[in-house]
């Protein structure tokens, strides 16, 4: 089927700043979802969207490399925003993209101004008790990650030594708990430059930001990733509970994706290699 047109829009100030009174706790990647003061009733079904001809799907927008406008202006693009598209496409539908902070993504979710979340949502287990979700469709484990050049070659080795770090994300947590002395940095971008200073001796993150870090590099960042986490996380489209029959076709679609190739083409777009399976 063709690739349905991308209509993009903006929820109103007004349902902003209310969505935003019930924000989330962290970030797309972790926390529990606190109650929504706005809930509608029930989910939405594959028929219902056919009938309407529109998939609208919840984003920020302002997230690079999985939802943003490229310059800070333009069509919407990404990672996230490509396969929700092509997503769309296999269901026979368009797909409007309604805009927002991630603190009133789910906000807009639950009162049914939007159908899905595609914003790199963690699959947890507080979730799981409200929201159904799709299969995932991105997989990323924590990478422990030093200069090429380094002697550093598991989190064991972390003990004693500089890790540089957003103290802001659980990452710290991480890099602490292997024994390293953490140094704060503003964002991996930052904790990158420092290692190849030399003077840090790594940074613990996500696989993805490090990928999106070396594909924005062309490959060439005189880094390496010395091990991973067992822990990987998975992320996936998220919907209101009752949404069953909009999620299996989303998984057929997501499946037929995969199959033909799709899924991995947009993934090595953005990340060199294939993150859209485990």
């Amino acid at each position: 089927m063709p690739r349905p047109r991308t209509i993009v829009s903006r929820l109103a100030p007004a349902a902003a700043v209310a969505a935003a009174a019930v924000a989330l706790a962290g970030c797309s990647s972790g926390g529990a979802d606190p109650a929504a003061t706005e809930t509608a009733s029930g989910g939405v079904t594959l028929e219902q969207v056919q009938e309407a001809g529109t998939l609208v799907v919840g984003t920020e927008g302002t997230y690079s490399p999985f939802s943003f406008h490229q310059d800070g202006a333009g069509e919407l693009t990404g990672y996230d925003v490509e396969i929700i598209t092509a997503v769309a496409g296999e269901l026979g539908v368009e797909v409007e993209f309604q805009e927002t902070q991630w603190d009133a993504l789910f906000a807009a979710l639950d009162s049914g101004r939007i159908d899905v979340i595609a914003n790199q949502v963690s699959i947890t287990p507080e979730r799981l008790e409200r929201y159904e979700f799709s299969e995932p469709y991105t997989y990323s484990p924590g990478v422990l990650v030093v200069a090429e050049d380094s002697d550093i070659q598991s989190f064991d080795d972390l003990s004693g030594r500089v890790s540089a770090q957003s103290l802001t994300s659980n990452w710290a947590e991480v890099a602490t708990e292997a024994g390293a002395q953490v140094e704060e940095v503003e964002g991996f971008a930052q904790a990158a430059e420092l290692l190849r200073a030399g003077r840090v001796d790594a940074t613990v993150n996500d696989r993805l930001t490090f990928l999106d870090y070396e594909t924005a590099q062309g490959g060439e960042t005189g880094l390496r990733v010395a091990a991973e986490t067992d822990d990987t996380s998975e992320n996936a489209f998220a919907f209101r509970a009752g949404s069953e029959t909009l999620v299996a076709a989303i998984d057929e679609a997501l499946a037929s994706l995969a199959a033909d190739g799709t899924l991995a083409e947009i993934s090595a777009t953005y990340f060199g290699e294939d993150v859209s399976q485990p």
